[in-house]
């Protein structure tokens, strides 16, 4: 049976509009082993790792489990963790680092203020600092999620690393797999799709320059899935590349069809209508998957730019 990464390929399915969505991701270096759900199916405490998931829920914070490519011979329990805390929303991002004996701390940070951008408990339970140290690039290997993932992602993960790339991990979950390999690369929160070691380090040297890329890239985690698209659409249209100057300001309307407004922060502004489409023939959505899907897409139907006279009214 082909894979899912495969057959998406060949039917050339779009990427733009399908990054997991977060304002805030969280990151604990977990070695070893990962099940599906690895925050309960790891070697990290099954206990912890669901009162992670709940304090988490419906912050905007996303909790991911990270380890260093290469052969994941069970170490046991590490006695020191790298963690990382980034906020991605344009104008707010920043990427904070830390390192700790007991991931249990997590537990006394306060979730909805760091969704909000706010990393004060972060530092202090953690005694955090900015990472700068460079960009870090999160490439999805989690082969008991999906067998793509394991298959595509671990291969680009060990070739970046080898090669000299600084900042790569590994990471437990980034969603469509059938994408693979898919790569995260923060502060700036743009989620990468079909991803190749050499457009993965034009992605990271952008980001060190303060630009972002648009060839592969499935949006931003800071939008809704039709604010991802819609802010693609405007860095093409506009041609526009300049990280953090672009933010979704507002969405009307509901599925199949929205009209999403883009603010530059010179204050330009645009309108984008997306749709919802279905994505055709059916397909799997997933190598796991035991029947044939039509997962959605986001198809931008229009982009204008607003003039003065139209925001004055």
């Amino acid at each position: 049976m082909s894979r899912c990464a495969t057959v998406s390929r060949n039917l050339d399915e779009p990427v733009s509009g399908t990054a997991a969505t977060a304002t805030t991701w969280l990151l604990l270096e977990q070695p070893g082993p990962w099940g599906a759900k690895a925050l309960t199916s790891s070697h990290l405490d099954r206990a912890l790792g669901r009162a992670l998931e709940l304090a988490a829920d419906g912050t905007g914070v996303r909790i991911a489990l990270i380890r260093r490519p290469g052969r994941h011979a069970d170490p046991g329990t590490p006695a020191e963790r790298q963690v990382y805390a980034a906020h991605t929303v344009p104008g707010k991002v920043w990427l904070r680092a830390a390192t700790t004996r007991d991931p249990r701390t997590l537990l006394d940070l306060d979730y909805a203020a760091l969704g909000a951008g706010d990393h004060r408990t972060f530092d202090t339970a953690l005694g955090a600092r900015a990472h700068e140290a460079g960009p870090l690039a999160l490439v999805c290997t989690n082969g008991k999620r999906d067998r793509c993932c394991a298959l595509l992602g671990r291969p680009l993960a060990a070739e970046l690393a080898a090669s000299g790339v600084p900042g790569v991990w590994e990471v437990t979950h980034l969603g469509g797999h059938r994408f693979s390999p898919t790569v995260l690369v923060l502060p700036y929160g743009y989620a990468y799709g079909r991803a190749e070691a050499h457009t993965v380090k034009e992605v990271l040297q952008g980001v060190r320059e303060g630009r972002v890329v648009v060839q592969g890239c499935r949006g931003n985690s800071a939008w809704d899935k039709p604010g991802q698209a819609a802010e693609l659409a405007v860095r093409t249209a506009a041609g526009e590349y300049a990280a953090g100057v672009l933010s979704v300001v507002r969405t009307d309307g509901a599925a199949p069809r929205w009209e999403v407004t883009v603010a530059h922060a010179d204050g330009r502004r645009w309108r984008v209508i997306v749709a919802r489409g279905a994505s055709l023939p059916p397909r799997p959505e997933s190598c796991g998957a035991s029947v044939l899907g039509a997962p959605a897409r986001m198809d931008v139907v229009s982009v204008r730019e607003l003039t003065a006279a139209v925001l004055a009214g």
